[in-house]
């Protein structure tokens, strides 16, 4: 199996490059199918919450949910897209939250 893979901008590209990642940046319209050939050639994928944003919806939650490759939105370097709160989701989902 090859390294890990980031998708997202490319000045945090560069420094996921230099920690010994794969890094892409797909252009605009291309990020479901950069996501797909990601997930079958690495075994962790750090994808950036903007290019999370222009996923398909369908494709990103059953990367989400598959147990591999692992797949995690990460923060943009801007922080100008948020990032899912997973643990409100959650407290959402069993009701403790609404």
């Amino acid at each position: 199996m090859s390294a890990p893979v980031y998708l997202g901008d490319e000045v945090s590209a560069a420094g996921f490059r230099l920690a010994g990642l794969q890094a892409r940046t797909p252009p605009r319209g291309d990020e479901t199918a950069a996501l797909s050939a990601a997930r079958a050639e690495a075994p962790l994928v750090l994808v950036s919450a903007a290019i999370a944003a222009r996923v398909a919806e369908r494709e990103l939650r059953a990367a989400l949910a598959a147990l591999t490759p692992l797949v995690l939105v990460v923060p943009d370097i801007d922080g100008a897209t948020p990032v899912p709160d997973l643990a409100l989701r959650l407290r959402i989902q069993l009701g403790l939250e609404t």
